[in-house]
């Protein structure tokens, strides 16, 4: 057997490595994992031995290809037959300390453990996110987030913290009171969702803030695809009066992806801390670069619960520009295009609910929208349902508006779909992701 490559330089920060150190350093911590592992891994000793694939048959990280994909189905189906956290386990019960739970949107929630240092893992994940967004000791952080078993921005608290920043936990509070803390602490970064970014916005407007007075410079979001559609983003960045860092994470998976300081409207993945391919949802096989693809992560510091090759179910875009700030990581042109299980095929149109947000989010007048995909008559039909800001609530306002509403579906989709207005404070609004797209 080879002996290990070496090492990256210590002196350089992760995120700095080149292509070359970077590849190296993911070889050294496959191999490291594996050896990790089997057999004491009941799900992967089983996985791999299935495929007949071992320790021995992974020489590079080309091998890797020789590991079969994994998706959410079949860890769903292991926990689900070996309750309550399955077999994806390398060490005793005993051994862990922290559990999260995915947040059930697709299926049963997952349940994940850590082990101390996989928890320390993603604290480095976070400081390498928060050096590329330009935290300063200075920095406050307010977290309006429910801090319940969604993994969420607890790491991103601990992180923080352990960087010795100020850390402001706002669970439990209501989103005037949230608003109240921000201004009082005068906190400068928000780490939510982009609904709920959205949704204080709304609150502040309501209450008299000014938002744009704060002294909140930026607003990390993550938890859903929004950080990265531009109209969205814009609207964020105009009533907060602050950058926005979207960033990409998975409780199955840990925070692996960020944007930077230098790249706007698209993400870097920590590829320091996994392995990333992209590939066609069909065929599985390796998407050309710059072509849409789903992505699929390896992560290498969880050793404790660790996934090789894991289907994310999200479609993604490499960025093939040269990278704006010298980092030459994996980047995301676009942040997280959609998800595969999500495409929308209605009369001939393929496209995913995201992009149906980014049009109505075009549309100022509107405060919040739902969608319904109902099947009549053998014919798919998407129902919107709009609720217009508090300038828009006379007849004629409300009836221009949904006339706009009617008329963008039709130019981009080629057939008419049936708008509705209602009444103030009608449609709900959502701490957490929102869930504004419904299939009757």
């Amino acid at each position: 057997m080879p002996a290990p490559l070496p090492a990256s330089n210590p002196m350089v920060l992760p995120e700095r490595l080149n292509r070359a150190a970077l590849q190296r350093r993911q070889l050294v911590r496959l191999r490291a994992l594996l050896t990790e592992i089997l057999p004491s891994n009941a799900f992967w000793t089983k996985h791999l031995s299935a495929a007949g694939v071992g320790l021995a048959d992974i020489q590079s990280l080309e091998d890797l290809s020789k590991v079969p994909l994994i998706a959410k189905q079949e860890i769903a189906a292991d926990q689900a037959a070996n309750p309550p956290y399955g077999t994806n386990l390398t060490y005793p019960v005993s051994a862990y300390s922290r559990m999260h739970q995915t947040s059930g949107t697709t299926g049963e929630p997952l349940r994940w453990l850590d082990v101390p240092r996989s928890w320390g893992g993603f604290l480095e994940n976070w400081a390498q996110i928060y050096r590329m967004i330009g935290l300063t000791p200075e920095d406050r952080l307010c977290f309006p987030f429910s801090f319940g078993p969604f993994l969420g921005f607890w790491a991103a608290f601990d992180g923080a913290a352990k960087l010795g920043n100020l850390c402001l936990s706002a669970g439990g509070l209501s989103s005037p009171a949230r608003l109240q803390m921000i201004f009082d602490h005068q906190a400068t970064l928000v780490c939510c969702t982009p609904t709920y970014a959205l949704r204080l916005a709304e609150v502040a407007q309501e209450l008299g803030f000014d938002l744009a007075t704060s002294a909140v410079r930026g607003l990390i979001v993550a938890g859903e695809p929004g950080g990265c559609l531009p109209t969205l983003r814009q609207q964020l960045e105009t009533a907060w009066g602050a950058r926005v860092f979207d960033h990409w994470g998975m409780t199955e998976l840990g925070p692996l992806a960020t944007e930077s300081v230098g790249y706007r409207g698209g993400m870097y993945v920590l590829e320091s801390e996994c392995i990333a391919e992209i590939i066609d949802p069909e065929t599985t096989q390796p998407v050309s670069p710059g072509e849409p693809g789903e992505l699929v992560i390896t992560n290498l510091g969880r050793w404790g619960s660790p996934l090789l090759r894991y289907r994310t179910g999200d479609i993604v875009r490499a960025d093939t520009d040269p990278s704006p700030d010298g980092y030459e990581l994996l980047r995301l042109k676009g942040g997280i295009l959609g998800r595969s299980d999500d495409m929308l095929t209605i009369r001939g149109n393929n496209f995913y609910p995201s992009a149906l947000e980014e049009w109505l989010r075009q549309i100022p007048q509107i405060a919040e929208y739902r969608i319904t995909l109902r099947d009549q008559k053998a014919m798919q039909h998407l129902e919107v349902e709009i609720e217009p800001d508090a300038a828009s609530h006379s007849p004629e306002s409300q009836a221009a508006l949904i006339e706009q509403v009617v008329q963008v579906f039709k130019s981009r989709l080629n057939f008419q779909v049936q708008v509705t207005s209602v009444a103030p404070n009608t449609l709900p609004r959502f701490e957490m992701k929102g869930k504004r797209f419904h299939k009757a």
